[in-house]
């Protein structure tokens, strides 16, 4: 896929040093909210975000499984993010549960 930057420059992941939601959470401040899944998904869709060390998705693809409309705050943005990533496995990092 084409990126508009380097998923691993300093747009990106910094150099591999933020994967996954911290490179999302990144992306917004405190004073962004409320804020929509919609305009969040038109601003950042088609930024990569490193899954792994081998995955490289869109902001557009990890938003398919997002499921709340329009965030009020930080925290909700948060929460329902990582939600749906850990839903849609691209959580790599979950320990194993017994």
């Amino acid at each position: 896929m084409d990126w508009p930057h380097d998923p691993d420059g300093e747009d990106g992941s910094e150099g591999r040093r933020k994967y996954g939601h911290a490179v999302l959470a990144k992306k917004v401040s405190e004073g962004d909210f409320p804020l929509t899944a919609a305009e969040y998904v038109e601003e950042y869709g088609n930024h990569p975000v490193r899954i792994d060390y081998e995955t490289v998705i869109s902001v557009a693809d990890i938003f398919e499984h997002v499921d709340s409309e329009e965030f009020e705050d930080f925290p909700e943005f948060h929460r329902a993010v990582g939600r749906a990533m850990r839903e849609a496995g691209y959580w790599p990092y979950e320990l194993e549960r017994a």
